[in-house]
């Protein structure tokens, strides 16, 4: 035999070897590679079990079912991605705001399956509840450019009753997202949740103020699916970083925060200074996303100069135009993270009266980093309540900082452009409720 074809004939079974041993290898690998995801989740949901009972069981949550139902998932799983879905799904059912799936480091190339939710964009419009009911509590963009109005009650979308429409889209989000309360999920859903891929049309049955009931069909352009908060901004604030502030045509001060940044104290101060000698004061949290801040050097903007606040906590006056007039603070369950602890000051530590749509959002905690066995992803829970002297000693996490006093919009506000959280406040400051509110100048 020739050299050349000997050769050529001995790469050939060596070849035919190698698809032998891979035909007879792949299902043991296929095997070996779905057992890793087994395993991954059984430790997930023993170490979430071991880290995070206490929650766990405050939330009323049943593990094991939990438990049981996503390790019997765990053995369909065939790929990476695929993982990544079911534990974000795992993660959704523990309620907790700020639960996600991380990568590590064989796990950053893993990608989420393209279903096109990052293209996704907003209909022009927010909702709010109201008595039961649910309406447009502000309409631009598309929404508006298909005449949509601000105050309208929405009866059918899409030929369903809008009641039973809102359940089936919280059920929808609730499956992938994690909300540590029912009231963080509601206000996603009537904002975030009306996010669809740019060109969807929502078929729209309302009835305007005027009591006339209306079609409207709403084409997806681009508009924002991130509430800034009220339904209403008041006119010709002057936005410095994170807060935006200005003298309302009541001579009432009003200070929208954003976040909450590092250097909010400091914030603060810029925004007090241009608001000195206001008889009043609002501070409006809503749409706030979090942060991080001194809450000591925060609180001590609004106590005199030279004075101390001692009630829940002490705390001493801090700086250069400390606000010494009487607040009221406006929430929802927009607000969350570091802002509940920031708004939630005013009222548990007696210095401010809350009032607001809802209680927070419910999520703040001491948060973990639960590496998996598989190294592909770690999961970051919470393992515990921040602000254990609020809610009575409950603290915040699945709970939420609750106003003094719970407050639903107007239809017929919202249809002038009015406020009605901001309009109310205005009339608390005018004749403050004293009587809940410890501090006093």
């Amino acid at each position: 035999m020739e050299p050349c074809l000997a050769a050529r004939r001995g790469r050939e079974l060596l070849w035919w070897a190698v698809c032998c041993f891979l035909r007879l290898q792949g299902p043991a690998l296929a095997a070996e590679s779905e057992k890793v995801y087994v395993e991954d989740v059984r430790f997930a949901v023993e170490q979430i079990e071991q880290q995070c009972g206490g929650l766990i069981e405050q939330k009323k949550i049943d593990w094991k079912q939990v438990a049981d139902s996503f390790l019997k998932e765990a053995r369909t799983v065939k790929t990476d991605p695929e993982h990544l879905v079911l534990l974000t799904r795992l993660l959704a059912r523990l309620r907790d705001g700020h639960a996600r799936v991380v990568p590590l480091e064989k796990g950053e190339e893993v990608k989420w399956p393209d279903d096109g939710r990052d293209r996704f964009t907003g209909p022009g419009m927010f909702w709010c509840r109201i008595k039961g009911k649910y309406y447009v509590k502000n309409s631009f963009g598309s929404a508006a450019a298909s005449g949509v109005v601000a105050g309208s009650e929405i009866l059918k979308v899409d030929g369903t009753p809008a009641v039973k429409w809102v359940e089936q889209r919280a059920a929808e989000v609730r499956d992938l997202e994690s909300f540590s309360t029912e009231q963080q999920e509601l206000f996603f859903v009537l904002g975030r949740g009306l996010a669809a891929a740019p060109g969807t049309r929502m078929e729209l049955e309302v009835k305007e103020p005027d009591g006339k009931p209306k079609k409207r069909t709403v084409t997806y352009t681009k508009d924002s699916t991130r509430s800034r908060g009220p339904a209403v901004f008041p006119e010709n604030l002057e936005v410095c970083g994170s807060l935006g502030h200005g003298r309302l045509a009541s001579g009432f001060g009003y200070i929208h925060l954003s976040r909450c940044p590092e250097d909010l104290p400091l914030q603060m101060d810029a925004s007090l200074q241009a608001l000195q000698n206001v008889p009043g004061l609002i501070l409006d949290f809503r749409g706030n996303g979090g942060g991080g801040f001194d809450h000591d050097a925060l609180m001590g903007r609004f106590i005199p100069e030279g004075k101390k606040l001692s009630f829940a906590k002490s705390y001493e006056s801090a700086g250069e135009h400390p606000y010494a007039g009487p607040v009221v603070v406006i929430v929802d369950a927009t607000v969350i993270s570091a802002a509940e602890t920031a708004s939630g000051m005013f009222k548990e530590d007696g210095r401010g009266y809350m009032i607001g749509e809802s209680a927070t959002a419910g999520m703040s905690s001491q948060k973990t980093t639960i590496e998996l066995p598989s190294r592909l992803f770690g999961l970051y829970v919470s393992t515990g309540s921040n602000k254990g002297r609020f809610n009575g000693g409950r603290g915040i996490e699945g709970i939420g900082v609750a106003p003094h006093e719970l407050l639903e919009y107007n239809p017929g506000d919202l249809s002038r452009g009015v406020d009605t959280l901001i309009a109310r406040a205005q009339r608390l400051l005018a004749d403050f409720p004293a009587d809940k509110v410890p501090y006093h100048r």
